[in-house]
C-alpha cells in the first residue's frame, strides 16, 4: 500500500474510534455505568469469537482437502486471519481475497489450487449464510415489521450475492471465449476489457467444474463449519448482553423477543458493513448499532457492549490478521530475493492464467 493509502486507512481508523467514543458518550446513563463486562459476558462472547475463526479455519482445511489439495491447519488459520487484515485496511473489504491468496501463495499451494480453495471458500459462505438467513427468519417470525425487515435485509443480501454468482456461471458457459457479444460492446466494454473478464470466465468455469469433482462428504464437513461460522458471528454480541445480565450486571429478560435484535442486527451491520466505502467502516458500523440497538440493550450495558462486540468482531481480527500477515510478507519478501523462486513463480502463473 501507497503512504496515501495508509494515511487514508489511518484517518478512517480514527473516525472509526470517534464514533464509538461519540455514541458511548451520547448514550452515557445519567445514573452511571461501566465500560467493564464481568467474566461471564468475556466467557460467551469471546467463546463465539474463538469458535467463528476456528470454524473458518476448519472450513478453508477441509474444503481443501475436498479439493484433493492438502493444507495444515495452521495454514488455513493464517489465510483467514491474513484475509481479515487485508479487508480491515483497504476499501470495502477489497483486500480480503488478495491477502488470502499471498497467504496461500508463501505456502506453497499450487496457483490453480488456490483459486479453486478460494472459491469453494466463498461458495460455502454464500450457501450457510443463505441457511442461517432462513433458520433466523422461522425462528423469529412474528417478531413485528422492525425484525421482518432485518431478515429481509439478511435474506436479500443472501439472494443479491447468490444471483450474482448464478449469472457469472451463466456468462462462464456461453462467453468466456470469442469476440465481446452486443451487449459488451453496447454498455462500453471493449475488447481489451472483455478480454479480462474471459479470464475471470474462464477461471471462474475452472472453479466450478473442481468444486464439481469435490468429495461430497468432506465438502459437508466444511459447509457444517461454514454454517457454525455463521452462527457464532452472530451469538457475539448475545453472548456479552445475557452473559452481563446473567452475572447481575443489568436486568433484562432473556427471551427469544430480546433476543432477536441482537441476533440480527449484527448479522445485517456485518454483512451491509461491505458498503461502507472507507476502511474499517469509518464509523458507519459504530453509528448504525447506535441507531438500531440502543433501546434493545439496557443503558448500563449498551456502551460496554458495543466497545467489546467491536473489539471481538473487528479490532481483535485487525491485531491477530496483522501479525499473520506481517509474517508472510517477510517471508515473501525473504523468498523473492532467490532468483530461482522468482523465476519458478512466474512460470508458475504463466501456466495458471493459460490453464
Amino acid at each position: 500500500m501507497s503512504p496515501l493509502r495508509w494515511l487514508v486507512t489511518a484517518l478512517s481508523f480514527a473516525a472509526t474510534i470517534g464514533a464509538s467514543v461519540y455514541v458511548v458518550w451520547s448514550s452515557w446513563p445519567s445514573d452511571g455505568a461501566s465500560v467493564a463486562l464481568p467474566w461471564l459476558a468475556h466467557l460467551l462472547g469471546g467463546g463465539a469469537f474463538v469458535l467463528e475463526t476456528l470454524s473458518r479455519a476448519w472450513k478453508i482445511q477441509l474444503s481443501a482437502r475436498a479439493l484433493h489439495l492438502p493444507l495444515r491447519f495452521g495454514t488455513a488459520l493464517r489465510v483467514v486471519l491474513g484475509g481479515d487484515f487485508g479487508a480491515a485496511i483497504t476499501p470495502a473489504r477489497s483486500g480480503a481475497e488478495p491477502a488470502r491468496y499471498l497467504v496461500l501463495t508463501e505456502a506453497r499451494v499450487p496457483a490453480a489450487g488456490r483459486l479453486l480453495i478460494l472459491f469453494a471458500e466463498l461458495f460455502l459462505e454464500i450457501l450457510s449464510l443463505a441457511v442461517v438467513a432462513i433458520a433466523l427468519a422461522l425462528l423469529f417470525r412474528g417478531g413485528g415489521r422492525a425484525l421482518t425487515g432485518i431478515q429481509g435485509l439478511v435474506g436479500g443480501y443472501a439472494a443479491f450475492v447468490i444471483g450474482i454468482g448464478v449469472a457469472g456461471m451463466a456468462l462462464a458457459r456461453r462467453n468466456a471465449n470469442g469476440p465481446p457479444p452486443r451487449w459488451a460492446a453496447a454498455v462500453g466494454l471493449h475488447a481489451g476489457r472483455w478480454r479480462t473478464i474471459q479470464r475471470s470466465l474462464r477461471q471462474l468455469r475452472t472453479s466450478v467444474a473442481g468444486v464439481r469433482e469435490a468429495r461430497l462428504g468432506m465438502m459437508t464437513l466444511a459447509l457444517v463449519a461454514s454454517i457454525a461460522h455463521v452462527v457464532a458471528r452472530v451469538l457475539v454480541l448475545p453472548g456479552l448482553v445475557f452473559g452481563a445480565v446473567l452475572a447481575g450486571q443489568a436486568t433484562m429478560q432473556v427471551t427469544r423477543a430480546t433476543a432477536a435484535p441482537l441476533v440480527l442486527w449484527p448479522l445485517a451491520l456485518q454483512y451491509g458493513g461491505v458498503v461502507a466505502p472507507a476502511p474499517g467502516g469509518g464509523g458507519f458500523i459504530e453509528a448504525a448499532f447506535g441507531a438500531t440497538l440502543r433501546n434493545a440493550i439496557p443503558p448500563v450495558l449498551f456502551g460496554a457492549s458495543l466497545i467489546w462486540w467491536r473489539v471481538y468482531t473487528f479490532y481483535a481480527y485487525v491485531l491477530l490478521g496483522g501479525l499473520a500477515a506481517g509474517r508472510t510478507v517477510l517471508h515473501a519478501l525473504r523468498r523473492r530475493r532467490d532468483p530461482s523462486h522468482a523465476a519458478s513463480r512466474e512460470s508458475e502463473e504463466a501456466a495458471a492464467h493459460v490453464a
